[in-house]
């Protein structure tokens, strides 16, 4: 039987080579690609078409869960697994929005991570312990309120406005933003307005805060001025 190949995407090395060498123990699995922010790890899985994509949450660039979004809505046999310190019910709802087949927080015991990897492979669910609790008891609670399924709003924005959205709290320009998405200067102004008009936020400042209160960066980025 072929080894499952797996794609580590997390911007921290230190942690990236952590999980290198724990993976690289087993014998079924493969590590075929490393990325250090979004935008490469969806690049890497376009070029390389991992089984399995084992993600973090906060990166930079683009992070974890829009990078989800647009690996699956190209690659849907690639199955991809949150690995994030983030534990609470935001954080897992989102990443199940985005299509992830689990969610494991770092603090997990190490053999727990490759044995997620092989259920995922199989096509089952994988979940830490915890976050798997109140899955279940939110379901249960949803449906006691008369809602058969756990219901998950739909972003508001598009996947274009989310990646604009992230580079915008994190302090890059229209021009930077222009260069790293492939897009024209005024491109990246239309998707700008339109993310503070859906949002009703008109400042920089207040797109920060709903980004990192969204989950979408880690409060430790700060904002540049606009040149």
């Amino acid at each position: 039987m072929s080894a499952i190949t797996v794609l580590l995407a997390e911007d921290h090395a230190i942690v990236r080579d952590g999980l290198k060498v724990l993976l690289g123990l087993e014998k079924d699995l493969e590590i075929v690609g490393e990325a250090s922010d979004g935008h490469e790890a969806v690049e890497l899985a376009r070029l390389l078409h991992p089984d399995i994509v084992v993600m973090d949450v906060a990166m930079p660039v683009l992070n974890g869960l829009e990078a989800t979004r647009q690996i699956l809505r190209h690659q849907s046999a690639t199955k991809i697994i949150i690995l994030s310190a983030h534990n609470d019910d935001a954080y897992v709802k989102q990443a199940l929005d985005s299509g992830a087949s689990g969610y494991l927080l770092k603090q997990i015991a190490a053999n727990l991570l490759s044995r997620a990897i092989r259920e995922v492979h199989r096509g089952t669910p994988c979940f830490s312990p915890e976050v798997f609790r109140r899955l279940v008891h939110h379901r249960d609670r949803a449906r006691a309120d008369g809602d058969p399924r756990a219901k998950v709003g739909a972003p508001v924005l598009s996947s274009r406005e989310m990646e604009v959205l992230q580079l915008v709290a994190e302090g890059h320009t229209n021009k930077d933003m222009a260069a790293l998405m492939g897009i024209s200067i005024k491109t990246v102004e239309k998707h700008r307005h339109n993310v503070m008009e859906k949002l009703n936020i008109h400042d920089i400042a207040g797109l920060t805060r709903h980004a990192i209160e969204n989950g979408i960066i880690e409060c430790s980025v700060q904002p540049t001025m606009e040149r």
